[in-house]
């Protein structure tokens, strides 16, 4: 599934890779371990990351939101005769990893492609070559479910994992005097009032207690700071694009340990926290768990806390009972008042993108020489910001024309790129308002499009609205919806290397679990969930297209769920063979188009409005 990712940090350039690996070795040597993980997530397994948690970047100078590095010993480089870091990324960063490393320090092993070999395969081709072979690595920034599978994979190859007490990368970056580690992000936090969460936090903190109960727990750890923001109904503004904060939360059967700096937080959203909460400095964490937890039975989700965590909890010998964390699955079903924040939300966001979409026809025919990729993704953001209550782009705009628009990953427009006729336009962008988060993407003609263009982008349309027109029985998990809305371009020979859809938060972070529609998702879709749907198809050289709406699963009958439009943007005809499309593919079409004059009609200015019909 496309994730949306642009650096703030400086990041090491290219030429000075190499000397963070020299500097590496002697630490790695210290250690006494063959070869070294550094993975793209951190301390809390966050996607998009504070800029002090970007390690891999900073070794690499990679800026992809996923893919993990994996450098050898000197030693091991040696013996080997290769590159001393192996980078691993998946086909959203096929092109960009590339453009963005040190080809003669960095091997980049593209994922899914024959003769690129996974992590896992390579590392147990390394032991073959050095026998005990031991990784280092920093149980902190991985998940405990992680360790725990490749533990399983490596054990018959005799490889040893082996947690270091300190992040090799940390350590480099503080003495890094070019780059120096930037201080951890401590902005304000304030409270979501319950007329935007639709439930106060003493409510969710009860409701979670009793989940403990019924499991026969007495504590659970928050380590996923999604979480941790929707449960205490708090927001900040610690990582890019997304309104959360760096903090922990333990609770038990009675107490609410929140760990976060107390000099940040606003007066008022302290004033909003029940009395069970206890807040604590965010250093006091791992000092703090093993006391809180001592011999108690504590719900641990593998999958969303690290495996530093876990041992943790091992050392105060607590009963570890792994289950899914009921927060992940209640903050993902919207309730009557979240859901009526989202829809504002995307409504504001659409006419945004409406009046950026007249402003861009307009501007090509008055002054089409000040046009480009940038000039488009900030005068987007100029509409966004006029709504009120606007909080900022939910991820850096990929606005990508011609061949940058079949780069999935797109995120740094360029003044440099002109739109010209005859390309393809690719614009993905999202926003945060007070109490809802927009993502979506539309693609577009500039000029007359040709016959390719059209007959690729009808594929994709028609691969949309196949899911958004799809119900489905009760139980149904994304994986099945991934392939019904893969068939249509199947039949063309076409496919798209990310997911169908992801799930989306309200007023949170634009990508979320447990739902989504991808060959991975293996949660049953419930009502009150809001995915993406946005199949595509990139082509290096010619370019990309993707069509993607947000959807909130609704009940359509007894036991049979379906769709309902977030999103309220016209698709362009220009692009589209309507003459292929089948009868309720075009009852779809034609219906969505109207509902989009409908919903956004009275937003809009007369000129605009009068744009929007005739381009209907």
């Amino acid at each position: 599934m496309p994730s949306k990712h642009q650096s703030n940090v400086a990041t090491v350039s290219k030429n000075n890779t190499k000397a963070v690996c020299d500097s590496l070795w002697k630490l790695m040597a210290d250690h006494g371990v063959d070869a070294y993980w550094v993975p793209s997530s951190d301390e809390h397994l966050n996607e998009y990351l504070p800029e002090a948690h970007k390690r891999r970047e900073f070794l690499t100078g990679f800026t992809g939101s996923a893919g993990d590095a994996l450098v050898f010993s000197e030693a091991l480089t040696t013996l080997l005769k290769n590159l001393p870091v192996r980078l691993f990324v998946d086909s959203r960063y096929y092109e960009q990893a590339d453009f963005e490393v040190d080809l003669e320090t960095v091997h980049v092993s593209r994922q899914g492609l024959e003769g690129h070999p996974r992590l896992i395969d390579t590392l147990l081709a390394l032991a073959k070559q050095k026998p005990g072979l031991k990784l280092g690595f920093d149980p902190f920034t991985v998940s405990a479910q992680a360790i725990q599978d490749l533990q399983k994979q490596c054990k018959s190859a005799n490889i040893e994992l082996v947690p270091l007490g300190e992040n090799l990368i940390d350590r480099l970056w503080r003495e890094n005097k070019k780059n120096p580690r930037p201080e951890a992000a401590l902005n304000p936090v304030y409270s979501l009032p319950i007329d935007y969460s639709g439930r106060s936090t003493e409510d969710k903190i009860n409701r979670l207690q009793t989940q403990l109960k019924d499991s026969r727990c007495e504590a659970t750890v928050l380590t996923k700071l999604d979480q941790i923001a929707w449960l205490l109904n708090l927001r900040g503004q610690d990582i890019p694009y997304n309104p959360v904060f760096l903090s922990y939360v333990i609770t038990t059967t009675n107490d609410v340990y929140f760990f976060c700096e107390k000099s940040r937080i606003e007066k008022s959203a302290i004033d909003s926290l029940p009395k069970s909460v206890k807040l604590l400095p965010y250093t006091d964490y791992a000092s703090q768990l093993p006391i809180a937890c001592k011999n108690k039975r504590v719900l641990f989700d593998p999958k969303h806390a690290t495996s530093g965590t876990m041992s943790l909890l091992k050392q105060a010998k607590a009963i570890i009972v792994k289950e899914d964390n009921p927060v992940e699955t209640d903050k993902a079903i919207k309730n009557a008042v979240e859901l009526s924040w989202m829809r504002e939300a995307h409504l504001k966001a659409a006419t945004g993108k409406i009046r950026a979409f007249h402003w861009l026809e307009k501007t090509l025919q008055d002054k089409p020489e000040s046009l480009n990729e940038k000039s488009f993704a900030d005068q987007l953001e100029v509409f966004y910001s006029k709504e009120q209550d606007f909080k900022g782009l939910s991820f850096n705009t990929i606005a990508g024309f011609g061949p940058n628009s079949s780069i999935v990953h797109y995120g740094t427009p360029s003044e440099t790129v002109k739109l010209k006729s005859g390309g393809l336009f690719l614009v993905d962008s999202g926003t945060q308002y007070l109490g809802g988060t927009t993502d979506d993407t539309r693609t577009i003609i500039i000029g007359k499009p040709d016959e390719k263009q059209i007959r690729c982008f009808t594929a994709v349309l028609k691969a949309h609205i196949n899911c958004a027109s799809q119900i489905f029985p009760k139980g149904t998990e994304g994986a099945r919806l991934d392939g019904i809305t893969r068939a249509t371009l199947w039949q063309e020979k076409m496919d798209y290397g990310h997911g169908t859809g992801h799930g989306v938060g309200a007023f949170l972070n634009v990508h979320e679990g447990p739902c989504g529609i991808h060959r991975l998702a293996s949660k049953p879709l419930l009502p009150g969930m809001i995915v993406s749907i946005e199949p595509g198809y990139y082509e290096p050289g010619w370019g990309g297209i993707r069509c993607e709406n947000l959807y909130v699963v609704v009940e359509v009958s007894p036991g049979w769920y379906g769709f309902e439009s977030l999103t309220y943007i016209p698709f362009d005809n220009r692009l589209i063979d309507f003459e292929s499309l089948d009868s309720k593919q075009a009852d779809w079409l034609a219906s969505y188009q109207r509902a989009v004059v409908e919903k956004t009609g009275n937003r809009l200015e007369a000129s605009v409005l009068a744009w929007l019909k005739e381009n209907i």
